[in-house]
């Protein structure tokens, strides 16, 4: 009897069906990978072994397969959603357990980790203090700061400025005074910082004595430290001779004013230049900051995570690893775009965005579903006449039974 036939294949049609279905209704999940059905056709076993005679009693569900070609990549407005661009996976760490997943819809806990929907954290390797990226195994550790902590004072600034040598030199009375723009050529200004972070103005006075040479005073919030200036002597093609050393030392007392230690810090000026052209300030700079809040993520095609704060610090955070596998279609599945290794899939191999068999990263992108959702609705057509035919071959096997039965 052909029941059995006509069954099996109600049963695998109703399972393309759902596999279809499953496809069609993920179409638009960040990540997910289509399925495809594989059948097999069924043979009883026989002691004569096999023939040309040999009728197969029907088929049956092989194995329902995974699609790992690459999605789609569509921009967002999140950066800390990241699109792999190529091979590999992203890890996730709960509770000890660990999963697999091309869903990189990202963003921060109140703790400063990277998760996602799942409160999965995402796995990497955490810079170390000097913001290198150390060659460790990848943790769960990947965190944000959202503030920078301990502020830096101040210990090295730098001025590259070009001074006039049209400028006629200042006589030397009046006596200089910070208040008195009749008793300097020029001057300028920058932010530096004490051990409490607090900000102070930094300014410098240029004063022409000379053809080629020049006195510098400096003044932190408006008072002269020290009394006396620093010369500075040019050659005739303009370079600074003195200070042998291109730099001066300076050691400013905020005790009174804010409780903080002396700011101690050494002024480079061996770049500061005095050519015939109008006095400017081409650089400052400083290595002191405040304590400063975050101010923005950002990642790196290589993974490397930097964050952004408001005091004009910028820090490398950590990288982010990904995973690969030799088969990927023996990963098991367990919900949420998630899937953790098996026997079947090998045991994952870590590795750097960007290098070797590792895809790109995508920052503020996100890999949409591979689904093919016209080649679906067609396979959905393609099944439904297939179940349609199965039932039919059971109708007709129906009407011969109830013939052989109606004979008298």
């Amino acid at each position: 009897m052909a029941f059995q036939q006509g069954l099996s294949g109600l049963a695998s049609s109703s399972k393309a069906l759902d596999v279809a279905g499953n496809n069609i209704a993920n179409s638009s999940t960040v990540g997910f990978k289509a399925s495809s059905t594989h059948f097999a056709d069924v043979y009883g076993a026989s002691l004569q072994g096999g023939g040309g005679s040999q009728i197969g009693i029907g088929a049956t569900l092989g194995s329902v397969m995974q699609q790992y070609s690459q999605g789609n990549i569509t921009a967002t407005n999140n950066p800390l959603d990241i699109a792999i661009n190529g091979t590999g996976f992203f890890g996730m760490s709960q509770n000890g357990s660990t999963s697999y997943t091309r869903n990189g819809q990202f963003h921060l806990d109140k703790d400063g980790f990277v998760i996602n929907d799942q409160n999965r954290k995402l796995l990497g390797v955490l810079a170390d203090s000097t913001g290198s990226i150390p060659q460790t195994p990848p943790t769960d550790q990947l965190k944000v700061d959202f503030v920078t902590g301990t502020p830096n004072p101040t210990s090295d600034a730098g001025v590259t400025a070009n001074l006039d040598s049209r400028s006629g030199v200042i006589p030397l009375v009046p006596v200089f005074s910070v208040t008195n723009p009749d008793t300097y050529t020029s001057s300028t200004a920058m932010t530096v910082y004490d051990s409490l972070g607090n900000p102070h103005t930094l300014s410098y006075f240029f004063v022409k004595t000379a053809p080629l040479n020049w006195n510098m005073y400096t003044a932190l919030d408006g008072t002269l430290s020290p009394a006396a200036p620093d010369a500075l002597t040019f050659s005739n093609t303009g370079v600074l001779t003195v200070p042998a050393t291109g730099t001066v030392a300076r050691t400013f007392n905020v005790a009174a004013a804010t409780g903080a230690a002396n700011i101690l810090m050494d002024i480079d000026i061996s770049n500061t230049t005095q050519f015939g052209a109008p006095f400017a300030v081409n650089d400052l700079s400083q290595d002191g900051f405040a304590p400063g809040n975050l101010a923005g993520v950002s990642v790196s095609k290589d993974g490397i995570v930097q964050a952004r704060y408001d005091n004009g610090q910028v820090r490398d955070i950590g990288q982010v690893a990904l995973f690969n596998f030799r088969n990927p279609n023996g990963l098991s599945a367990i919900g949420n775009n998630q899937w953790t290794e098996t026997g079947d899939s090998g045991q994952p191999t870590p590795g750097n965005p960007n290098t070797g068999i590792f895809g790109v990263l995508q920052a503020s992108s996100v890999e949409e579903s591979n689904v093919d959702l016209t080649g679906e609705l067609v396979n959905l057509i393609v099944q439904q006449r297939n179940y349609q035919a199965s039932a039919q071959s059971i109708k007709t096997q129906d009407q011969i039974l109830q013939t052989l039965v109606n004979i008298r």
